[in-house]
């Protein structure tokens, strides 16, 4: 199976690397969009600022081809908030695979301390093909920014508020924790994504 990462302009993608070695497998960390749609699987993760991210993508015309990709795509965590249409980080526009705009955290109280950072549960649809079986598990999550609850919410953890911890539409998958972070229950949810 040709597993391809999207190579752009965040960080943390080399722990999803690991985290598809333990699973026997060696991804193709690349820009290249005729890599990217030749691949069976293309994830989509990292870490870091909406703005820069999607201008990487925008200059490499890599926008286009995500938008594009036709076989699975798992975007985690960053990843997930650009397939969405708008991000109030730097008020910036996204891919807008998941027409819905990502919302900066508000803190309530005292103790709600921004980012949501560490392990929380999430509450899943059962009948998900990614995230059956993940209802009450724990999962690793780093971010100050959050995707509403809507109609292509899969999976939802509270934080300050109820929020998507998982999104589905066609063939697109996105997760705002990491499943290279989460241990057992993450291991769990990428070799599904593997099988889909």
């Amino acid at each position: 199976m040709k597993v391809a990462i999207v190579k752009y302009n965040a960080g943390n993608i080399y722990s999803v690397v690991n985290a598809l070695r333990r699973l026997g497998i060696e991804p193709e960390v690349t820009d290249d969009a005729r890599l990217l749609q030749k691949a069976d699987r293309v994830i989509f993760p990292g870490q870091g600022e909406a703005g820069q991210a999607m201008s990487y993508l925008k200059a490499h015309e890599l926008d286009k081809v995500i938008c594009s990709l036709r076989q699975p795509v798992l975007g985690i965590c960053i990843g997930q908030q650009l397939m969405c249409r708008h991000s109030e980080e730097c008020n910036t526009e996204c891919l807008g695979i998941f027409p819905i705009d990502v919302l900066r955290f508000k803190p309530q109280r005292h103790e709600d301390k921004v980012p949501h950072m560490g392990w929380n549960t999430v509450s899943t649809d059962a009948t998900d093909e990614l995230m059956k079986s993940s209802d009450g598990k724990f999962f690793y999550f780093v971010h100050s920014f959050y995707v509403p609850v809507c109609k292509f919410t899969t999976a939802t953890t509270n934080y300050i508020l109820d929020f998507s911890a998982a999104l589905h539409r066609d063939n697109f998958y996105a997760t705002q924790f990491h499943p290279e972070k989460s241990g057992d229950a993450g291991e769990v949810m990428l070799k599904r994504f593997l099988t889909l």
